[in-house]
């Protein structure tokens, strides 16, 4: 029992010996007394990434697949472009492993032709995220890495969107009955995702479009469209010519001005005794 405990026992058998504090430098003189402490508090100030072309920030994360039977997972590793949205690398595995996000992280830089010092790559902090292998890789092949504070989801809420889209997809099971079936479904989502889907966060253009550098003529015919409608029809349209959806010119992880910072609780002292 802890020194209060005993002194309390004893009042209630009608002894007094001691005062507490006179039992904590007796435990103390004979080494029986230890004070341990939580970890100390620690501040996390959120990350601030600016992305204002393709190939200059990634955000990678690794989502659970239902597998055929309950508690089986298969997982999706997914690392993609947040400037165009462009998934630049995936894969699915029976597992959470560091050393297939390496291999995964080194393909895609070599496949996208990313030079040193170039590119920073964001993530959370799962165990295959801070690894020693990735974080090796990343040193070695002059990448920055950067990493979500503790607990806070919307550090990384472009992978988180991308999920989103994947599993509201119609068409995606509830479980997936074969890692085949999973990696087949994922060719197809990933090819729809680049290709077709147009994403609402990058003027309704495809992934494909913007991380390639194609969307200006695109975006100028989708100018001139409303132009001509206007010319034609000027009295149905009563605020003037109507404009279309342009590319941001930058994408935010943390625009400085949002920026907060996580404080952790102070750590509170707890006395272990021993006799």
């Amino acid at each position: 029992m802890a020194p209060a405990e005993v002194f309390a026992t004893l009042l209630d058998m009608g002894r007094y010996l001691c005062s507490e504090r006179s039992m904590y430098r007796i435990l103390n003189r004979f080494g029986q007394s230890s004070v341990r402490y939580q970890t100390a508090p620690r501040s996390y100030t959120a990350p601030e990434l600016l992305a204002t072309r393709a190939n200059q920030v990634w955000s990678w994360d690794i989502t659970k697949l239902r597998g055929p039977k309950m508690w089986t997972y298969y997982y999706l590793y997914v690392i993609l472009d947040i400037y165009s949205r462009y998934v630049v690398g995936w894969m699915v595995a029976d597992r959470e492993l560091a050393s297939l996000a390496e291999m995964l992280i080194a393909e895609a830089c070599l496949e996208q032709g990313i030079n040193r010092d170039e590119l920073t790559i964001h993530a959370d902090n799962g165990p295959p995220m801070i690894a020693g292998p990735v974080a090796q890789l990343m040193g070695d092949l002059g990448i920055t890495k950067s990493h979500s504070r503790p607990y806070c989801s919307n550090d990384n809420p472009f992978s988180e969107a991308a999920f989103k889209t994947l599993k509201y997809r119609p068409g995606f099971p509830e479980r997936f009955d074969s890692m085949v079936q999973a990696r087949s479904f994922g060719r197809n989502f990933f090819n729809w995702y680049n290709n077709v889907h147009r994403h609402s966060g990058i003027a309704m253009l495809t992934p494909a479009t913007v991380h390639y550098g194609y969307h200006q003529p695109i975006l100028e015919n989708r100018a001139a469209v409303p132009v001509k409608a206007f010319e034609r029809h000027p009295e149905r349209f009563v605020r003037g010519t109507p404009h279309v959806h342009t590319l941001p010119t930058e994408v935010w992880i943390n625009k400085p001005h949002e920026s907060t910072e996580i404080v952790v609780p102070k750590p509170q002292i707890i006395l272990s005794h021993s006799y």
